[in-house]
């Protein structure tokens, strides 16, 4: 059986552009490969994050996988930092990488850009990423697609390592990109990617979104002036992205929905959209809250430690008597 891994941040609310274009894949992936699900807080403390809300939001999206249909007993959700082999192996591929390929990373620079200086966290984030999927043996990496990139350094180091001491020190990944159509961008500039960090609360949907929030952010959505329901990514941008979030949610196709509202307008597809929207959002609400408040949370995490932390070290020693670490 292949093993999959994947993580999220601990940095807010996740949106539906999290959902559909990955936690989907997470859920559909655990019928057919071990899965390890990570909450990766390290990776969030790159820039400075309050203590007490870390810890919060660490348990808000262990809580937000189990409602979104990933299961426990199937798949392995924990807390990165509770594994300390993550911070371990990315030292040593800290010391097989090179500040060349790592300064060719597109995210940061576009993160230390206009910057005299920038945190190093940001500068090694992809060490810290490949290590927390090398760690695991992973097949399969779910991700979306900006970070494909990483996944490439991933593979280079995996390989450079194993070809450096002949012999197999870790399993080469692939990465599992972002499906088309399931890019989801934001509401009020559809032609920049939805983020859950974006000024405008109503640029997004968040899965924990009151139904009067998603109604107000999805009536308020940029359009144009044709009040045409056509899917045309180039010249309509702004009703094409919300064909794609009906069609997410309602299994439609562009087509479909074209002959549904031929002759209506954008009104009439806004307040059906809504009602799709609200039916494929509650119920990830309400499962959220559930089980937010009971024990079923702290037992998954502490189970799925437990899971990872096995196979975590297991590699870890593997790789420590490669490079000759310790005493034997």
């Amino acid at each position: 059986m292949k093993r999959v891994f994947s993580g999220v941040q601990p940095t807010g609310n996740l949106h539906i552009g999290n959902y559909l274009g990955a936690l989907k894949q997470f859920v559909e992936l655990q019928d057919e490969a071990e899965c390890f699900y990570c909450v990766v807080d390290q990776h969030a403390i790159t820039l400075p994050q309050d203590p007490k809300e870390l810890r919060e939001h660490n348990l808000d999206i262990a809580a937000l996988y189990m409602a979104v249909g990933i299961d426990p007993s199937k798949s392995s959700i924990f807390i990165q930092s509770e594994v300390q082999a993550h911070a371990a192996l990315s030292w040593v591929l800290t010391c097989s990488s090179y500040t060349g390929e790592l300064s060719r990373m597109t995210q940061f620079k576009d993160k230390a850009k206009g910057k005299e200086s920038a945190p190093t966290g940001l500068f090694t984030y992809p060490l810290l990423m490949a290590a927390d999927i090398l760690l695991y043996d992973a097949d399969i990496v779910p991700v979306g697609n900006d970070q494909k990139q990483h996944i490439e350094l991933t593979r280079d180091l995996a390989i450079r390592i194993n070809n450096r001491f002949d012999k197999k020190v870790f399993v080469v990944p692939e990465g599992r990109f972002m499906r088309e159509g399931t890019r989801v961008m934001a509401l009020d500039e559809p032609t920049k990617k939805m983020s859950k960090s974006a000024e405008n609360p109503h640029s997004r949907i968040s899965l924990l979104d009151e139904d009067s929030k998603i109604k107000k952010s999805i009536m308020k959505a940029t359009t144009d002036s044709e009040a045409i329901v056509r899917y045309d990514i180039e010249n309509k941008p702004g009703i094409s992205n919300l064909m794609d979030i009906y069609g997410a949610f309602s299994g439609k196709t562009h087509e479909e929905i074209e002959k549904m509202y031929d002759g209506h307008g954008y009104g009439d597809f806004k307040k059906d959209l809504v009602e799709v929207a609200i039916d494929g959002i509650r119920p990830i609400r309400e499962k959220f809250n559930e089980i937010r408040k009971s024990q079923e949370l702290l037992s998954a995490l502490d189970q799925g430690r437990e899971r990872a932390q096995t196979i975590a070290d297991k590699t870890l020693k593997r790789v420590y008597e490669t490079f000759g670490l310790g005493r034997k």
